[in-house]
């Protein structure tokens, strides 16, 4: 079965719940980008410790490998 991922765009990355923890976490990249702790393809991830990608305090953020933080859960 072929993937359609027109659907799943509409369905799921699409609604405004996803983009809203989409943006969230881009900004949680950027604010550990502007004080050097990650930069561009640098193959680290910005963990949210606490799992809640809309909640960016500093005591939630750290920096982990890509594999580490991806096999999480």
């Amino acid at each position: 079965m072929a993937r359609d991922y027109g659907k799943e765009y509409r369905e799921y990355h699409g609604n405004a719940e996803q983009r809203a923890n989409r943006s969230s976490r881009n900004k949680a990249r950027s604010k550990l980008a502007s004080e050097g702790r990650v930069k561009l393809g640098d193959g680290k991830d910005v963990d949210h410790r606490n799992g809640n990608p809309k909640d960016n305090k500093r005591s939630n953020l750290s920096v982990m490998s890509r594999s580490k933080n991806r096999a999480k859960g």
